[in-house]
Formats: C-alpha cells, sequence, structure tokens
C-alpha cells in the first residue's frame, strides 16, 4: 500500500539507504512531514536492528530489497534516485561510492537530488574511516564531560545528544535547506555532510560563550544548568520517585520555596557560599513526601517542578495526554509527529515498514518495473 503523505512535505520523494540509528530516525522524520520514504533494504538485514516489526523509526515508510553487491543492484539504486528528490545514506566514506551509488553516480541521473549523509566523524579527517558509537562522538565534543555528578563518571544520555540531537536533526535541517536551494530556478543537487561530532558541537554553542564571558566553569556540577545549582537539579522524594526543579528566575524561586514550605529557612537565592545549605534543606524537604505528592502541591503552579517520569508513564501525563504528544498506532504506544502544523497536518499513516513489502506499490507509484524482476 503507499504511504499517502498528509504533512508539509507531501509529494516529496526520498530514498533511503538502510542503516541503523540517525539515519533511519531522520529519514522518519521527513516521512512523519509527509514525504514518500522508499527504504532500501539489504537481503538479511543490518546489525543492532529491532524485530522489524516495532521498529517505529521505520514508520510512514515503504521497504523494498535491493542488493548494492549483486551486479544489478546499484542500477535498481539509481532507477530510484532519478525519481527522487533526496537520498540518504549512513555509509562509512567511501562505501557508497565503491558501491556504485555515491554522489557523482546519482547526481550524474538526477541533477536535483539533495544527496544527505549521515557518519558519526564526517566525511574527512583522522577519524573519518573509523568506526564508532555516539557515546564516543559526544565524548571529543566536550558534550558527554558536561553531564552527571561533580564527584562521579559521566553519565550516559542514551543516545539522544549525539545520534539524534546533534545526528539526526542537523541531516534533517540540511536537507531541507538544499531542498529549497535546489527547488530555486538556479538550484541544483549538493551533498550535505552531517557529522554527529559537527552537530554535537553545535549544541554546545551558548555554553561556549557562557564560558569565554566567565559564566561557565569548565567541569561538571559546578553551573547553573548542570546541577550544580540548588534550584537547577533532581530531588528524590520519599517514595524512590523524583522531582526535577527548574525554578532559575527570582519569581519561579519565590514560588518554589513557598510551596515547598521553606520559604522563612531558606537562604538567599544568589547567595552561592550558602548553596550547600540551601541543597540540604531542598533535599530534606523533598524526602518528606511521595512524588505524587509534591505533584500536586507544584501543579499548575509557576515553580517550574515537575514529576520525573519513566518512559511508559510518560504516555500517561495529563499535559501530555491532552496534546496527544504520544498515539497509539498498530499496538504500539509512540511519540506522535512534531512539530505541528497548522495547516499541512503531520500524523502516523502506517506502522513500520517490513523490508521488502512494498515492492510491488512502489514499482507502480515511482514507474520502476524493474524492481518486481528477480534478483531486484
Amino acid at each position: 500500500m503507499a504511504v499517502s503523505g498528509t504533512g508539509p512535505l507531501a509529494g516529496v520523494r526520498v530514498v533511503e539507504l538502510a542503516g541503523i540509528g540517525p539515519g533511519p530516525f531522520a529519514a522518519m522524520l521527513l516521512a512523519d512531514l509527509g514525504a514518500d520514504v522508499v527504504r532500501v533494504d539489504r537481503p538479511g538485514g543490518g546489525g543492532l536492528a529491532v524485530n522489524p516489526a516495532y521498529d517505529v523509526t521505520n514508520r510512514n515508510k515503504r521497504s523494498v530489497l535491493i542488493d548494492l553487491k549483486a551486479p544489478e543492484g546499484p542500477g535498481r539504486v539509481l532507477e530510484l534516485v532519478e525519481r527522487a528528490d533526496v537520498l540518504i545514506e549512513g555509509f562509512r566514506p567511501g562505501v557508497a561510492e565503491r558501491l556504485g551509488v555515491g554522489p557523482a553516480d546519482c547526481h550524474a541521473r538526477n541533477p536535483k537530488l539533495v544527496y544527505g549523509r549521515m557518519t558519526g566523524w564526517g566525511q574527512e579527517g583522522p577519524l573519518a574511516h573509523t568506526a564508532g558509537h555516539d557515546i564516543a562522538y559526544i565524548a571529543v565534543t566536550g558534550a558527554l564531560g558536561m553531564i552527571g555528578a561533580p564527584d562521579g563518571p559521566p553519565a550516559v544520555p542514551a543516545n539522544l545528544v549525539g545520534d539524534y540531537a546533534g545526528g539526526s536533526l542537523y541531516l534533517v535541517i540540511g536537507v531541507l535547506a538544499a531542498l529549497g536551494h535546489a527547488r530555486t530556478p538556479e538550484g541544483s543537487g549538493q551533498v550535505v555532510d552531517a557529522a554527529i561530532v559537527d552537530g554535537t558541537a553545535h549544541l554546545t554553542a551558548m555554553i561556549h560563550g557562557m564560558m569565554a564571558a566567565g559564566g561557565w566553569q569548565d567541569r561538571r556540577g559546578a553551573n547553573l544548568l548542570d546541577g550544580g545549582c540548588p534550584f537547577y537539579g533532581t530531588y528524590e522524594t520519599s517514595d524512590g520517585g523524583y522531582m526535577a526543579v527548574g525554578a532559575l528566575e527570582q519569581q519561579f524561586y519565590d514560588t518554589f520555596v513557598e510551596l515547598l514550605g521553606i520559604k522563612e529557612q531558606a537562604p538567599a537565592r544568589k547567595d552561592l557560599a550558602r548553596w550547600a545549605e540551601l541543597r540540604e534543606a531542598v533535599a530534606a524537604r523533598f524526602k518528606s513526601r511521595t512524588r505524587a505528592e509534591w505533584t500536586a502541591v507544584f501543579e499548575g503552579s509557576d515553580a517550574c517542578v515537575a514529576p520525573v517520569l519513566s518512559l511508559a508513564e510518560a504516555p500517561h501525563h495529563p499535559h501530555l495526554a491532552a496534546r496527544g504528544t504520544f498515539t497509539d498506532f498498530g499496538g504500539i504506544t509512540q511519540p506522535a509527529p512534531a512539530p505541528r502544523f497548522s495547516a499541512t497536518p503531520a500524523t502516523v499513516t502506517s506502522g513500520p515498514a517490513q523490508p521488502g513489502a512494498d515492492a510491488e506499490s512502489v514499482a507502480r507509484d515511482w514507474d520502476v518495473p524493474n524492481l518486481l524482476e528477480k534478483g531486484a
């Protein structure tokens, strides 16, 4: 069945050469926004893949099977490329070229193509051909070293900071910018080199500015936004839950200490010499009640306090439920498409694409009958 996009990218055609992590997520975001994304899966699948039936990063897509190492494989991909606006690949530098589907091969067939390349280290540099994962990329950018308690090792933020924030989102930004250029009268296709190290470093721009101005110490747990501040952090409750506090501005801080019940004994907010005392007072107070009790105390206030929820709990939060931040599709609870559009709403229209299941519809809709030939 064809994927009928309804978002702002309806009509845009994307070829995704199957990979793992940030490439599929970037292609999912384009598909969520309405693009017709055809994922080129390899026979036998790839490493680290989850069960395809549950891989929601492949929702709203279609899949065809093409063996790029077979004699006819590159030609099949190039036929799709001729009809596409965007291609996304996440191979190590030089691999796509060796397979016959590199930028030169693709632009020879479609000069307007936006060729999106997703890697950890980028297309050049001493480590460009080296293997890696999110944790290594964010380590060298300084981002990982900022996260965690000052007396412990850096805390690993899953693969959100590198793969998805520094990788996928920057690839999508680059692809959309290049697509806009390609569609101008004088525009052309081009290569978008999205490296996780570049994107993650870019995310730390404000911190670098603060450090240059003397407002940020280059160590963990010593700053306003990294847990060093007693009114910007997390505190354990009596039942082992946690509350997140972000009462940075004076008016929010005033509301926070009043609702917490320490207004009279709380030291001055700007008295750094007594921050340790303030932290102890806040911690002791939070320990006196359960997470649910404190949630009720702060709910609807401007104290900037929220319960720390698990992944399973998050969809049931009243605000997220009211907004439909999560959706249930095909028996899987998952984040709904974001951001939101007033005229061209984005929706989940199909579940995870199953490898090779859509050859017939893609062959018809993209007018590539060779996809149905044996060995495709």
